[in-house]
């Protein structure tokens, strides 16, 4: 929790913010108003707009408070995977940095923030942990050999162009023999027609509520000791890793990497080994409650109850059916930070849809308390499969064959939030909770982000201090709207 001194300065620091926005919007109508728009056919159009007064004909009104100030936004990032780092490579070395250009440089997309797998996740090349010597207690084989080759340049090649880039990590599996099953797995055979089956044998399946973790003494201390080698080690390639998520998918049992928690395990794991041994070595990296997929609040409750693992927990990350519980848990924890950690990934259709899909997620989110915003895979080949079959979206699609770049819908998606929405923004509060959010930036910028879902145009008037202007918003299109 904050000191009282931390909270008196966020409070003085926010109402300075809060006066200086103000000020610079009183006089909207000497100001001009920027709009971006993104439609399928025609993605990301700048045009200008200047203030309009007695505007008729107004499908909608939208009246913004820039002096109601929310959360403080920390970002939006996208996923580090090796399939995807393999999918760039078949391009020229000028298109592979045309390509991370677009993702991490204030011209593109400009992620301020990345999700990095600890060992294999569905979008590996295949299985693999940093530690796979059986009962290596001790960590005496532990490596992070092969990432050396494929995750790190990746990461690197995204740190060129932003270094400041908050880099955050979470496992999908531990080591195959430090789980009760010894495999990476969790479910055998064909889980669904939409993916390939794996090498399990069916009667190992994990199943249920249950831990899938050997919960012996051993075997924590180990995982724990695993851990504080990994962030060590990535800071010893320069790569410093800002926050840690000890387990993708808490409640789920795929057949690609997983392990299931019982909240109790996990606070007990948290409380007890992990967070000492980050603070025995000195580990500065946070620990998160992470990546929760469960609906029930329940969960979350009950692993906060625990007091040595919730002392550790700096946030909490919410993704797939989690987001339904993220409502009641933000209303009863609101001290902690909030992650959107995975975007709901589709079947590969990459259509106008999918930006539809992600951004009622997006609105959903942030008016829950989120402060970042995390997309799954950013670059993938032209048939958007994992290892095990299952076809998903993707921000980028590079057709092996052609050597041609395609930029999905969802690219520009991310784009309208992240280019102009930086770490230090704020949410603010509009008179519309569905197709429009509203953010004042570090810089004192307005930024309006407004979805029209119709098939006509519909006629806006943004209301701002008294001020108004009037934009006209292209069927079914995504727009920015930029107040300088």
């Amino acid at each position: 929790m904050k000191s009282v001194m931390m909270v008196q300065n966020d409070i003085i620091k926010r109402v300075a913010f809060l006066l200086l926005g103000i000020i610079l919007l009183t006089d909207l109508n000497a100001k001009t108003i920027k709009v971006i728009t993104t439609t399928s056919d025609k993605p990301w159009i700048t045009q200008q707009f200047t203030d309009k007064k007695n505007a008729e004909n107004l499908s909608e009104d939208i009246i913004v408070y820039p002096d109601s100030l929310m959360q403080k936004i920390d970002g939006f990032g996208g996923a580090f995977n090796e399939l995807g780092w393999d999918a760039l490579q078949v391009l020229p070395l000028e298109k592979q940095k045309e390509v991370m250009q677009s993702l991490f440089s204030p011209s593109g997309v400009n992620f301020s923030m990345g999700r990095v797998p600890v060992g294999a996740s569905d979008y590996a090349l295949s299985y693999y942990s940093y530690c796979d010597v059986k009962e290596d207690f001790t960590m005496h084989d532990f490596n992070i050999s092969r990432d050396r080759y494929i995750l790190i340049p990746y990461i690197k090649e995204a740190l060129n162009w932003h270094p400041d880039l908050k880099i955050w990590a979470s496992p999908w599996t531990p080591p195959a023999w430090m789980k009760i099953n010894e495999h990476y797995t969790q479910r055998g055979g064909n889980m669904n027609s939409r993916t390939g089956g794996n090498d399990m044998e069916v009667r190992k399946n994990i199943m249920g509520n249950v831990t899938g973790f050997n919960m012996q003494v051993g075997y924590l201390k180990a995982y724990a000791l695993y851990f504080s080698k990994y962030i060590q080690s990535y800071q010893a390639e320069g790569i410093t890793i800002w926050a840690l998520m000890p387990q993708n998918e808490i409640a789920w049992s795929p057949n690609w990497p997983c392990c299931t928690w019982r909240p109790e395990d996990l606070a007990y794991f948290v409380g007890n080994y992990l967070g000492p041994q980050f603070k025995a070595d000195g580990i500065k990296t946070e620990i998160w409650l992470g990546t929760i997929n469960y609906p029930d609040p329940d969960y979350v409750r009950t692993f906060l109850k625990n007091k040595e693992a919730s002392a550790y927990i700096k946030g909490l990350g919410f993704q797939w059916t989690g987001s339904h519980s993220l409502p009641a848990i933000y209303k009863e924890f609101p001290g902690f930070n909030y992650m959107q950690t995975e975007n709901m990934c589709g079947e590969g259709e990459n259509s106008w849809k999918s930006l539809e899909n992600s951004w009622n997620s997006m609105v959903h989110y942030f008016h829950n308390g989120a402060r970042s915003y995390q997309y799954w895979n950013m670059v993938l080949d032209e048939t958007g499969k994992s290892s095990w079959g299952w076809a998903q979206n993707s921000l980028i699609v590079i057709d092996r064959k052609t050597k041609e770049i395609h930029y999905t819908p969802e690219f520009y998606l991310m784009k309208h939030f992240s280019h102009f929405i930086q770490p230090g923004a704020y949410l603010i509060r509009t008179s519309i909770t569905t197709d429009a959010l509203a953010f004042l930036t570090a810089d004192h910028k307005v930024v309006v982000i407004c979805y029209n879902p119709d098939g006509s145009d519909k006629q806006l008037r943004l209301k701002i201090n008294g001020s108004e202007v009037k934009c006209s918003l292209a069927p079914n299109s995504l727009s920015s709207i930029i107040i300088n």
